[in-house]
Parts: C-alpha cells; sequence; structure tokens
C-alpha cells in the first residue's frame, strides 16, 4: 500500500525505510511481503504528521483511502473504519458518510452501541458538510433518528431527543412517514422517562404506532409497543402493558431476534407480573429469559435477564438466590453501559439487604443506583424511591439523622404507580421505627399504602402493607389486630406464590 501511495519503485522504499529503521524511528512487523511499519513512539508520529501541509495531508488520505478500496475490495468490511477516518480527514465527505454508516451497521450488528453512535455522529457530521438537496436530506434525517434510537438503548433519552429535534419538522414536511414514526417513539421515551408525562408520552407513542402500522413497519411498531409497555405499567395500567409487549415479543420471536426476546420477556417479568405480585409467573418467565440470555452469549440479555430472575427471587422470599443473581446481572449491566438497568438492579440489591437486616450494606446500594442515574436525566420518581430507602435504612440502622419534611417531599414527587405504593410503606415503617412519637403518623401512611397498592392491583406491595400494620399494632399491644392483619398478610402472599415471605411471617405470627 505505502508503495502505490507513495509512487516509489520497490527498491527505492525499501531504501527509504531501511534507513528510517536503522534510526529507530520506524519498527517492522510481520514477514516480507506482508510487513508492517510502525512508529516507534507517537510523538514522532505526531510531530511528523503535523509537519505536512493541510492540502497534502487531504491528498494522502484520499488516495491511502481509494487505496485501500483496490487493495482489500474482497474484504472491505474489515477496513470500514478505517476508510471512514481516511475520506473525512480528506474531506471526501460524501464517501465519509457512506463508510461511517457502513461501519456502524456493523458495530450495531456486533451489539457494540458505543461504536454504533461514534460512526452515526461522524455520518451526520459528513452529511452536513455536503451540498443540500432532496436526497441529502433524507439522509440526514435518518442518520440522525438512528442515532436517537442508538441512545434509546443505552437509556439516554436527553442525547436521544437532542439527536431529532433538528429533523422533527424536516421529517414530517417532507413525509418521511417511517422515519417520523420513529422520531415520535424517540418523543414519548423522552416524556415518560424525564418528565414522568404519561398522557403526552403515549400521545406520541400512539401516533408512533399508527404510523407504522400503516406502513407494517415491524421495528417502529416493535420500539412503540416496547416503549408503551413500559408508560402503562408505570401508570399502573398492567394489562395493557401486557397486551404491548406481546405485540412486540411476537413480532421478535417471528424474526428470531433472541435479544429481543429475552428483553421483552424480562421486562414483562419485571414490571407487569412482578409489580401486580404474580410472583410465579414472574418467576418462570425471568428464567426461560435466562436460558435465551446463556445460549445467546449477549452480555446485555444476560444482565437484563439475571435482573428479573433477581427480582423474582427477591418477591419470592429467596433472598440470596436474588442477591447472586443481581449481581450477577449488575456485572453484565456495567460492562455493556446499560447504566440505568445496572442502578435498578443495585436499588434491588438495596431492598435484599434491607431485608437481610444489613442496613449499611443496603445504604451503599441505594447510594450506587443514585449514582448510576446521574447521568442518565432519570425523572423524579426513580431518585426519590431511592432517597426514601436510604431514610429507611439509616432508620433501621438506629441513626437519627434523619430529615422526615425532605422525605415527606421526596414522596410527592413519585408519579410510578408501583413505586408510590412502595415508598409509602417505607415512610410508614420509617415513622413506626425513629421512635415512638410517630405511630399515629405511621398509621396514616399505611392506610394510604394499602388504598394505593389496593386500587392499582399490585398485590405483593399489599401483602408487605398488611405485614407493617400488623407490626403496628404489635407496637400498641393490641394482639387480635396484630394476628388479623398478620394472617391477611401471609394470606396474599400466598396467593402470590412468595414462599419465603410466607414462611418468614408464619414463623412470626407462631
Amino acid at each position: 500500500m505505502i508503495k502505490q501511495v507513495s509512487g516509489l519503485s520497490e527498491q527505492e522504499l525499501l531504501n527509504r525505510l531501511s534507513v528510517l529503521k536503522d534510526s529507530e524511528l520506524l519498527f517492522e512487523r510481520g514477514i516480507y511481503p506482508k510487513n508492517n511499519f510502525i512508529f516507534k513512539h507517537a510523538l514522532t508520529q505526531e510531530v511528523v504528521y503535523d509537519s505536512i501541509l493541510t492540502r497534502k495531508k487531504k491528498e494522502l488520505h484520499n488516495k491511502i483511502g481509494k487505496t485501500i478500496e483496490q487493495l482489500y475490495k474482497d474484504n472491505l468490511q474489515d477496513h470500514y473504519g478505517v476508510l471512514t477516518e481516511h475520506f473525512i480527514s480528506s474531506k471526501n465527505y460524501e464517501k465519509g458518510a457512506d463508510y461511517s454508516k457502513l461501519s456502524e451497521k456493523k458495530a450495531e450488528k456486533a451489539a457494540s452501541i458505543n461504536d454504533a453512535i461514534s460512526y452515526a455522529k461522524k455520518r451526520i457530521y459528513c452529511l452536513e458538510k455536503l451540498p443540500v438537496d432532496d436526497d441529502v436530506e433524507k439522509k440526514i434525517v435518518s442518520a440522525r433518528t438512528v442515532l436517537g434510537l442508538y441512545y434509546i438503548q443505552l437509556v439516554l433519552p436527553v442525547e436521544a431527543k437532542a439527536a431529532v429535534d433538528p429533523i422533527v419538522e424536516l421529517a414530517i414536511k417532507r413525509n418521511y412517514k417511517r422515519r417520523v414514526s420513529q422520531i415520535n417513539v424517540i418523543l414519548g421515551f423522552y416524556y415518560h422517562y424525564v418528565d414522568e408525562n404519561y398522557p403526552k408520552a403515549i400521545e406520541y407513542l400512539e401516533t408512533a404506532l399508527k404510523v407504522a402500522e400503516e406502513l407494517n413497519d415491524m421495528l417502529s411498531i416493535v420500539l412503540a409497543n416496547n416503549i408503551m409497555g413500559y408508560c402503562l405499567s408505570d401508570n399502573g395500567e398492567f394489562e395493557k402493558a401486557f397486551s404491548c409487549w406481546e405485540k412486540a415479543l411476537g413480532i421478535n420471536v417471528m424474526a428470531n431476534v433472541k435479544w429481543g426476546i429475552v428483553a421483552i420477556k424480562a421486562n414483562i417479568g419485571l414490571w407487569v407480573y412482578g409489580r401486580q405480585g404474580n410472583v410465579e409467573l414472574a418467576y418462570q418467565t425471568s428464567q426461560e429469559a435466562l436460558r435465551i440470555a446463556n445460549e445467546s452469549g449477549d452480555i446485555f440479555s444476560k444482565g437484563n435477564a439475571n435482573y428479573a430472575l433477581g427480582f423474582s427471587y427477591y418477591l419470592k422470599g429467596c433472598l440470596k438466590e436474588g442477591e447472586e443473581h443481581l449481581l450477577k446481572s449488575v456485572d453484565f449491566l456495567q460492562k455493556s453501559n446499560q447504566l440505568v438497568w445496572a442502578g435498578l438492579a443495585n436499588f434491588h440489591l438495596s431492598a435484599i439487604y434491607l431485608g437481610m437486616g444489613e442496613y449499611e450494606t443496603s445504604q451503599k446500594f441505594s447510594e450506587r443506583a443514585i449514582s448510576m442515574w446521574q447521568h442518565s436525566s432519570m425523572g423524579s420518581s426513580g431518585m426519590r424511591w431511592n432517597t426514601i430507602s436510604i431514610a429507611l435504612a439509616k432508620v433501621m440502622n438506629n441513626e437519627k439523622d434523619i430529615n422526615l419534611d425532605e422525605v415527606f417531599k421526596g414522596h410527592e414527587d413519585i408519579k410510578i404507580k408501583w413505586v408510590k405504593g412502595w415508598a409509602l410503606n417505607c415512610i410508614g415503617t420509617i415513622l413506626l421505627n425513629i421512635d415512638d412519637q410517630h405511630i399515629f403518623e405511621a398509621e396514616d401512611w399505611i392506610t394510604r399504602s394499602i388504598k394505593t397498592n389496593q386500587k392499582y392491583g399490585m398485590m405483593w406491595n399489599l401483602a408487605r402493607d398488611y405485614a407493617l400494620y400488623a407490626e403496628l399494632f404489635k407496637r400498641k399491644g393490641d394482639f387480635p389486630k396484630t394476628k388479623e392483619n398478620l394472617s391477611e398478610a401471609i394470606k396474599i402472599f400466598k396467593e402470590c406464590g412468595a414462599d419465603g415471605w410466607v414462611k418468614r411471617y408464619e414463623e412470626e405470627l407462631v
């Protein structure tokens, strides 16, 4: 390649390379004629490169790119990334955009979403340097929409919205229906996740679905149904959420997209069966997701599936098994840069350690969850959820520096219905245990928790409420009421399939 780019004869080229080797500026790898020459020091390379005139650099990068195309035409896919850099450096933005797209798709296929994002940004940079015409505008709309979809996969809604904001009106004006559908998915995701504005999010998602179904665009149908599922579940509409995820699952099964199958099954296990308190179905669905994830070998899928299974073990009352799978989940999710999901797994580890009586460890895992969520502009519900859990762990550890006003205010900001039911119970527990002065306040929060969890059919949460109510009556010395509420808790836990919690509270009842 050096010979073709330099235009030197073979003998002249070898002589010059020999001088550079003898001067210890270069060293040689491989055996002639498949040898490579590398600068011994990066600083030397930088100085030499900077000494070349800008116009000459541009010509050399373009020539190198074209030479690679000729020499490696039979396996060009191995050189997409290098070609991207050379053509961008040569200001050949048309080819830079083409190879950026090919590099991006290659990274996507390998599930390297961060690399795909990097190449998507380069594609946009190249396209926006080209003279504007209808074809270029259409490519810019596509490139920015795809970048937004990549950000959604990493749960980065602010970045996703920023990617599509400049092209929303253009996509509508040009009637690029497929991209309009996907842009609505991205905006729906943003208003659900950041603003927690469920009516607005659903409005965007319904528009996305309508257009996608008209076009029979399966990818957009899956994306819209998946995010609609999250939105409906967070709003306490679990059966509707299940219907959305069932549609998305069917398309993934038909296309045999294993990571998609795992993701949707994990969602159903976590956010439908888990939140409803159907523990056995949550457990079975999560086990199936983990089996498929292990077959695929994809670390994001393993992270998702272990999270779902760990959560279902927690709901069962099998805390050690839950801890094991959630710790695996955090490891896999961090490695795949899925920090929001890793944060969720850390939160449920916090709950497990709280259940084990390891209160300082519980605090640490809630703090880790907050740290992981801070970069993603997560809505207030998740953050408040963790701050309340930290306050509870401190109280149970006999720490007294608790700002109750902050705890109460934190509850007001929670919009996710299942989290609200959980938080009400936590505040009741805080007030019951902080001192002897708040027992009547505690009763108010517990009864509010019972009403909330009854209203949305969150039965596992409801069982916890009755167990806590029994503890309150025990503190009052009202043992008939203690027995009545503990018996109700045990009954509901049995109906849920939460055998470990049944055993714990049956022993307490005795």
